[in-house]
């Protein structure tokens, strides 16, 4: 009941940027953990590696991604082009203020509280 809304605005206020969710996920982690795998970036996702790779795909052609060499040639590892960090700082604006909004008049000891227990709820979810 909340998943659906959430996401459809999100979508909205990422469409800004020419942009939907799953693409700003790659960007956001790339930008917070550095490069990747494909394989991490859909372990992280929680789908398939041949989603991912399309996305990171789409992300490639933007100009917002690009391959990074590594030791083993089998795993492409991916990071964020200059335009995809400059994309970032741009998007994480937006995205910003849309949480501010949605979160607006709920106490922050509410707000942690709910975090601790989606994330035991998550980790129950994935064992």
């Amino acid at each position: 009941m909340l998943y659906r809304p959430f996401e459809r605005r999100l979508n909205i206020e990422l469409g800004k940027h020419e942009l939907h969710r799953a693409q700003w996920t790659i960007i956001y982690y790339l930008e917070n953990f550095g490069s990747a795998t494909l394989v991490e970036l859909s372990n992280y996702q929680g789908v398939e590696k041949p989603t991912i790779t399309r996305t990171i795909s789409q992300l490639e052609k933007l100009g917002y991604v690009a391959h990074v060499p590594g030791e083993d040639k089998r795993k492409k590892r991916m990071q964020l082009t200059d335009t995809g960090k400059q994309l970032y700082q741009t998007v994480r604006v937006t995205v910003d203020e849309y949480e501010e909004e949605i979160l607006q008049g709920i106490p922050e000891e509410e707000l942690k509280t709910t975090i601790t227990m989606m994330e035991e709820i998550r980790k129950n979810i994935i064992q």
